[in-house]
């Protein structure tokens, strides 16, 4: 494993970015023992950058949980690998191959990328979600009392409940529970929305693998989506997170949904433990 870095965040979900051969990707000891944020190094995932498979694409890359499980996705993450890869390559347009599919990227100012997170796919086996048909709401029992959600792949899984106080949801009970629920066999993020207006909505999300988290890119585009499908939202939404703000730009059913905000690069180190 290379053991050169780079820590990187955006609006404080921050990861590891490191690039290598596929011989070279951490095993979970590796990671979880890095991602301790006393004894390691610290972070909420691990981006760690691959050669391009072929020509259509600038480079891959894999996503490592800080528990050393695989994700499919980071919405964040993925801007901070665009902007290493642009820094690196020189190159302000860029296609980047991920295990949830093709993302294309373009750095608009020195710390902003914009980057297109695919087409939201709301069919339960997409999740995957044990659940026969696809709904607008779904219902389970949690902790006791009867919780109502969306749920939406957006190259990874994701359910989002609506709440009336973001500050107030119960982030650290349900957020857990549901991501462990059985109906979700590969687990599930969990997102708390509270809508403000048809152009803005407050979000908090219990990442799976890490817990809550200050920001969540691909829960920003998914609690985005869901409330755009109930006609909620319009096509132009900014999430505010813990951490900052994201800009959501999503015209409606069959479209490619935008996501833009920062990524900062904070040091560069090298790996000894």
């Amino acid at each position: 494993m290379n053991d050169t870095f780079t820590k990187m965040h955006g609006l404080g979900n921050d990861f590891l970015v490191m690039a290598g051969t596929a011989e070279q990707l951490p095993t979970p000891s590796r990671v979880r023992a890095l991602a301790d944020r006393r004894t390691g190094v610290g972070f909420d995932q691990l981006m760690f950058i691959l050669p391009a498979p072929d020509n259509a694409h600038q480079a891959a890359y894999r996503i490592f949980n800080a528990d050393g499980s695989e994700a499919g996705q980071c919405g964040n993450g993925a801007r901070c690998v665009a902007r290493w890869i642009s820094e690196r390559d020189g190159l302000d347009e860029l296609r980047l191959a991920s295990p949830g599919g093709t993302v294309a990227a373009r750095r608009t100012a020195p710390d902003r990328i914009e980057i297109d997170m695919g087409i939201p796919d709301f069919e339960p086996a997409a999740l995957p979600f044990h659940e026969p048909r696809r709904q607008a709401h779904y219902y389970r029992e949690l902790a006791g009392r009867k919780i109502g959600f969306g749920a939406v792949s957006m190259g990874n899984p994701h359910a989002v409940l609506t709440v009336t106080d973001v500050e107030a949801a119960p982030v650290g009970i349900l957020g857990p529970a549901l991501e462990h629920h059985p109906d979700f066999p590969e687990r599930v993020n969990v997102g708390f929305m509270q809508i403000i207006d048809t152009g803005r909505l407050r979000l908090r999300v219990h990442e799976r693998g890490v817990g809550e988290t200050r920001a969540c890119g691909t829960g920003a585009c998914a609690a985005v989506a869901i409330g755009r499908i109930r006609g909620l939202l319009g096509p132009s939404v900014t999430v505010e997170l813990p951490g900052g703000e994201l800009d959501i730009r999503w015209p409606g059913a069959g479209a490619h949904l935008w996501m833009g905000g920062e990524a900062i690069r904070v040091y560069e180190g090298r790996l000894s433990i």
